[in-house]
């Protein structure tokens, strides 16, 4: 009796432990996660670079449970359909435009604001502040969540007609932009024609004359080689355009918190990454659009920003003065 007890004693010992191995094997599996992240660039631009080396670094710290698969060039739709795709929780993450975020958080377009920032040090204070995290806190209930706040640059402006000097030069002159409401807005105000397009059109519009020019950094428009289809290039820094990394809320709760900590703190991560990034390239790109034809030029900013000083007025409905002034403030690192 005694080894018949002994034995199924045993048993029921090596059952426990087989049950426990399979559960803690169930377990792990089950964390196992794939993220999707689309964003709009190709592959050479910093936002690829920065989000591959983000994607090798979420790997090793989740050992490898967390793999994130990187869809550039708008593989999976444009920006403003990608962001749609986050809030629906049918695309985990995107490097989205602000323009694009602040169709859900209105917000966000006060940091888009004409000759908003004077340098990039005061983008960064403003963006990692306070200022940032209060123009981000209610997007979770609206199924959005900003893990850290990428950079696309201060946009400059190309065109086929003349080099930009004045606000006058840019009279009737048809300019493809984003589907941004402030961009549309500035460029009305500077008096040319702005209409949207998505980003993997621009190329062969210009290229057909569809649009006398475009607006965008110049890391894109070396990347695009857009001086094949364009002759002037305008540095008139009339916006400043971040990338928020977003991620679907709904994806965000079915992370544990320690997985969390990893993601958030490697997407901040390469949020400084790819700013300086950035900044490193801006020279070396400019140098090199020149040596292959296009013509280049800074023009006096000032009659620029008088022109558009209505665009404040005009955006105080939506957003408010308080908040402006405030955006405005923090900008100028008050």
């Amino acid at each position: 009796m005694k080894k018949i007890l002994k034995t199924m004693s045993l048993g029921i010992m090596i059952l426990s432990v087989s049950s426990m191995f399979l559960f803690a094997q169930g377990s792990s599996e089950a964390k196992k996660m794939t993220l999707k992240l689309g964003f709009s660039s190709p592959e050479s631009n910093p936002w690829y670079i920065c989000a591959e080396q983000m994607a090798e670094e979420v790997y090793e710290k989740t050992d490898g449970n967390i793999t994130i698969e990187l869809f550039p060039s708008e593989i999976l739709g444009s920006d403003k359909q990608m962001a749609e795709m986050v809030k629906m929780n049918t695309l985990d993450m995107q490097i989205a435009p602000q323009g694009v975020v602040a169709n859900y958080e209105p917000k966000l377009a006060a940091l888009e604001l004409p000759f908003l920032f004077d340098s990039n040090e005061a983008v960064a204070k403003l963006l990692d502040g306070p200022m940032g995290e209060e123009l981000a806190k209610d997007l979770p209930a609206k199924g959005i969540r900003i893990l850290a706040y990428w950079e696309n640059g201060l946009r400059q402006t190309t065109n086929n007609v003349r080099a930009i000097t004045t606000p006058s030069d840019f009279e009737g002159m048809k300019i493809r932009t984003p589907d941004n409401k402030m961009t549309i807005s500035i460029f009305e105000a500077l008096g040319a024609n702005p209409a949207p397009l998505a980003y993997s059109e621009l190329y062969m519009a210009l290229s057909q004359g569809v649009f006398d020019g475009q607006e965008n950094p110049v890391v894109n428009i070396h990347a695009s080689k857009l001086n094949e289809v364009q002759k002037y290039l305008s540095f008139t820094n009339h916006k400043y355009e971040g990338k928020p990394f977003i991620i679907s809320e709904e994806t965000w709760k079915k992370l544990s918190p320690e997985y969390q900590t990893i993601l958030s703190d490697a997407a901040k991560k390469y949020a400084v990454i790819n700013r300086q990034m950035f900044a490193d390239q801006d020279k070396e790109l400019r140098a090199d659009l020149e040596a292959k034809g296009m013509k280049l030029n800074s023009p006096d900013l000032t009659p620029f920003r008088e022109a558009t000083a209505s665009v404040y007025d005009e955006w105080k409905a939506t957003l408010g003065e308080d908040l402006i002034n405030r955006v405005v403030n923090a900008a100028q690192g008050n």
